[in-house]
């Protein structure tokens, strides 16, 4: 005989729900996982599908798609959310830049960087043509401009 893990109560083997509760026995554990990195649920189907050229404009303009979304969009949070993003990625590709002033270790790492971050700008300009808002992989984590 088996119990039945909500309950308690005594089961037959081979029983598919509680006679008492009414729970399924046997049932495989459900894996319900959350993506804390996306942020698409925070903004409004209308803000996203009116500032989505905002946004996408942060990432193939760099610095003069910010300067142009804080302009055209500031009322916009989804806008706003890529500005930030897209800041974070140029002020990382700054930080590339002052890395390759270092002999041979930074001629390396530097460039490695730049088209690391390229590819995460492209990544994130083509989240934004789907109309999702998700933090920027690897640098997404970082501390500042949340």
């Amino acid at each position: 005989m088996a119990f039945c893990p909500n309950c308690g109560t005594q089961v037959e083997d081979g029983s598919a729900v509680c006679p008492s509760c009414g729970a399924a026995l046997n049932a495989a554990p459900q894996n319900i996982g959350y993506d804390f990195t996306d942020h698409t649920a925070d903004f409004s189907p209308a803000d996203i599908s009116d500032n989505k050229v905002f946004a996408m404009a942060t990432y193939l303009l760099s610095v003069f798609g910010i300067v142009i979304a804080l302009l055209a969009a500031q009322k916009s949070d989804y806008a706003m959310f890529h500005a930030r993003q897209s800041l974070k990625i140029t002020l990382c590709e700054i930080l590339s830049y002052i890395i390759m002033i270092v002999p041979l270790a930074g001629w390396i790492a530097g460039p490695i960087c730049l088209i690391i971050l390229f590819v995460v700008r492209i990544i994130l300009f083509f989240q934004v043509c789907k109309g999702q808002a998700k933090d920027a992989p690897i640098i997404g984590s970082l501390g500042f401009l949340r």
